[in-house]
C-alpha cells in the first residue's frame, strides 16, 4: 500500500511540475482516456448544480491546443500545492489524492486568476501506471 500511495504522490507532483515548467507534454501524460473534468465557476461554490464542464472528456489535441494557449497568454506567479491525503481502493486498481492548492497566474492584461482552495484529484490503475479519470475544481472549505 505504501508503494501505491507513492506512485500517486508522484503523479501529483508531475502534475505540478507540469504546471510550474508550462510543459504541456507533461501535463497530459497524467490524464486518462476517459477524464472529465467538472468546474464549479468559483471557489465558494460547493453545489454541483452551478457546476460546469469546461474542457470536456479529454482529447489529448485538443486540450494540447487549449493549454498551450493558456500557458502563451499567462506567466505563473505561484504554485504552492501541498498534499493532505492520498487514499487507495481495497482492490488497489483506484485511488484520489486531496491536494491544497494556491496558483496564481497573470495574464497579459495583468489580470490575476488564482486556484484557491482544495481539489480531490480521482486515479485509475491503467496496465501498470496510473492515470487521472476525473478532478474537482477548486473550492474552499
Amino acid at each position: 500500500m505504501r508503494r501505491m500511495k507513492e506512485e500517486i504522490q508522484e503523479i501529483v507532483d508531475r502534475e505540478t511540475q507540469a504546471w510550474d515548467k508550462q510543459d504541456v507534454e507533461l501535463l497530459l501524460t497524467i490524464f486518462h482516456p476517459d477524464m472529465v473534468w467538472p468546474w464549479p465557476p468559483t471557489n465558494n461554490d460547493h453545489d454541483p448544480m452551478s457546476w460546469v464542464m469546461v474542457l470536456g472528456k479529454f482529447d489529448h489535441q485538443r486540450w494540447r491546443f487549449i493549454y498551450q494557449q493558456f500557458f502563451q497568454q499567462h506567466k505563473l506567479v505561484h504554485n504552492r500545492r501541498e498534499t493532505r491525503k492520498i487514499e487507495i481502493s481495497e482492490e488497489e486498481d483506484a485511488a484520489f489524492a486531496v491536494v491544497d492548492i494556491d496558483t496564481l497566474w497573470v495574464d497579459t492584461r495583468g489580470h490575476e486568476n488564482r486556484w484557491l482552495g482544495r481539489v480531490c484529484k480521482v486515479y485509475a490503475k491503467v496496465g501498470r501506471e496510473w492515470k487521472m479519470t476525473m478532478h474537482t475544481g477548486v473550492l474552499r472549505y
